[in-house]
């Protein structure tokens, strides 16, 4: 399958290309203003983020910003690159917090503050709510992301613990000027929602978080529930006057990345289908679903890529190794069951799926006879959440490296 691969390969780099902080930040920076201009940012796009800012800005710079282990490395001069731990926080989210609140004292109505925000944000700039210990918050936050709750869920509860995300830590920047820069990796492309919004009004309350650890039956810690249970828990509204002065600009997205790639597929001679770029749902759902089309299309004789983007979910029943990508791809591979003439790659735009090495994978008419020639048994790896291992032993991941960007998944289904 090598002529496939390298086709789908070719598509990926395309849509990781069009969203890249060099391609879509530097037509969208603002004036300078007339006193200083504090850069802080938060997520895996925010140290490339920062390089772009330094090498387009006309004047002088200072600030800080926090990134995914490995995802730095950037030379930024002027701003300050904090690496911290990604998707559980550690000590050095809180020390990255500290030295964001640092970078925004002393700001006046002169001063602008650019906030550079991206997906991944909400794990590493981390700041628990009072009485709630990193730990406590570490656990809640493992729960959810093994439960199968989508991101907007699990960010909902995130900022309901925090006292500097869901719109705090606009209030740290008064009385400044904000402009945030968006890179979003949610579904809807809500900036509320990217980053929990550290700088963004939303009227959440802290009800909803309570309702979310309920429907997917977290026990949290003694401190989360009394919190939850406080009017300090709730956000501030969008009405309120920190957010007076801050104006949001989402500067790319999943629709960015898919429509790079249909060019690409277009040019190739294949027939581009978006099927969205906000998919949500089970993975393994998700690919039953595809795998049907996929099928219809495949009996028609068209030459097709059927293109997707979004962020799915697994509910991990299992002690496998495996993210959502991959995971997605197995289920694909066994609803086809070989399928002739249906090749697919998923993978996730910031280079990590999940929590391992690879971005995600390729399968192909001969996945499963491969695998099982090894003496593999991928449906019951799939149950296992074992999908990592599947297509580590087959060669088939897709390993990238950190990519500096983040827009979330990019599925694409090659029917030839």
């Amino acid at each position: 399958m090598a002529d496939e691969a390298k086709f789908l390969n070719g598509l990926f780099a395309a849509a990781v290309e069009a969203v890249s902080p060099a391609h879509c930040l530097p037509a969208r920076l603002p004036p300078p203003p007339p006193g200083r201009t504090v850069v802080v940012g938060f997520g895996k796009a925010s140290a490339a983020m920062a390089r772009v800012v330094e090498d387009h800005w006309p004047g002088p710079l200072s600030g800080v910003v926090v990134t995914r282990y490995g995802h730095g490395g950037t030379g930024t001069r002027q701003i300050a690159v904090i690496e911290a731990s990604h998707p559980l926080p550690d000590m050095q989210c809180l020390v990255a917090a500290d030295a964001v609140l640092a970078a925004l004292s002393g700001l006046s109505e002169d001063d602008l503050v650019m906030c550079l925000v991206s997906g991944g944000g909400s794990a590493l700039l981390v700041r628990p709510a009072a009485g709630i210990t990193l730990a406590e918050k570490r656990a809640v936050t493992g729960a959810l992301l093994r439960s199968g709750a989508t991101i907007a869920e699990i960010n909902t509860v995130r900022k309901h613990l925090s006292e500097i995300k869901g719109g705090r830590l606009a209030l740290a920047c008064q009385p400044a000027r904000v402009v945030n820069l968006v890179i979003s990796d949610v579904p809807g492309d809500d900036p509320a929602v990217v980053a929990c919004g550290p700088t963004i009004g939303n009227n959440s309350a802290p009800e909803a978080a309570r309702l979310i650890l309920a429907r997917y039956r977290i026990t949290a810690p003694e401190s989360v529930d009394r919190h939850l249970s406080t009017s300090e828990a709730r956000t501030p509204a969008a009405d309120h006057p920190a957010f007076s002065r801050v104006i949001t600009t989402v500067i790319a997205g999943a629709k960015d990345a898919l429509q790079a790639a249909a060019e690409v597929a277009r040019a190739a001679g294949f027939d581009p289908i978006l099927l969205g770029d906000d998919l949500e749902g089970e993975a393994r759902l998700v690919a039953a679903e595809h795998a049907d089309l996929a099928r219809q299309l495949a009996l028609t004789g068209r030459r097709a890529v059927l293109l997707s983007g979004g962020e799915t979910n697994v509910t991990v029943a299992g002690p496998g190794r495996g993210g959502r990508n991959c995971e997605y791809l197995l289920a694909l591979a066994l609803a086809l069951d070989g399928h002739p003439g249906i090749h697919a790659l998923a993978a996730d735009t910031d280079g990590i799926d999940g929590s391992e090495d690879n971005a995600g994978a390729i399968i192909a008419p001969d996945t499963l006879e491969r695998a099982r020639l090894l003496g593999l048994d991928p449906a019951n790896m799939l149950i296992k959440n074992d999908s990592y291992s599947l297509f580590a032993a087959l060669g088939d991941l897709v390993v990238t490296g950190p990519t500096r960007t983040n827009v979330n998944d990019f599925r694409a289904i090659m029917i030839a």
